[in-house]
């Protein structure tokens, strides 16, 4: 199965279901399920800004499974919307207008026992049963 990994506390937030748009600078045309694992890479600045959640932040492990339904170019449009969904999550995205790049969006995330990986960049495979 294919996985992506992704810093914390970004890939809690997208288990935990507050984050249902992943960004890149490159677009997939794939559509389908994939694994979240927890890097080890961790934005500190971010962690501070949702301490308030009260949630656990693994790294190193995929810790949930989701399916990529669309893959949306991040415009003045595409900021509105993020900013209706979840100005906080999306904060980033909304005020980098200078930014370009693509949201993978995700649903049906399942959260899983964490399993201990090694991440790597862009999609990669792992077996998942």
């Amino acid at each position: 199965m294919k996985v992506l990994t992704i810093k914390q506390p970004y890939a809690t937030l997208i288990a935990e279901g507050y984050k249902e748009y992943e960004f890149r600078t490159w677009k997939t045309k794939y559509r389908g399920d994939i694994l979240i694992h927890a890097g080890k890479g961790i934005d500190k600045e971010a962690m501070k800004k949702y301490e308030h959640l009260n949630l656990e932040y693994p790294s190193g492990c995929i810790i949930a499974k989701c399916t990529i339904t669309d893959c949306i170019l991040i415009d003045d449009e595409a900021r509105k919307m993020l900013k209706q969904k979840n100005q906080l999550v999306y904060s980033n995205i909304i005020e980098n207008i200078d930014w370009n790049g693509y949201g993978f969006k995700l649903e049906n995330v399942k959260k899983i026992k964490p399993i201990n990986a090694v991440g790597k960049l862009s999609f990669w495979d792992y077996n998942y049963k």
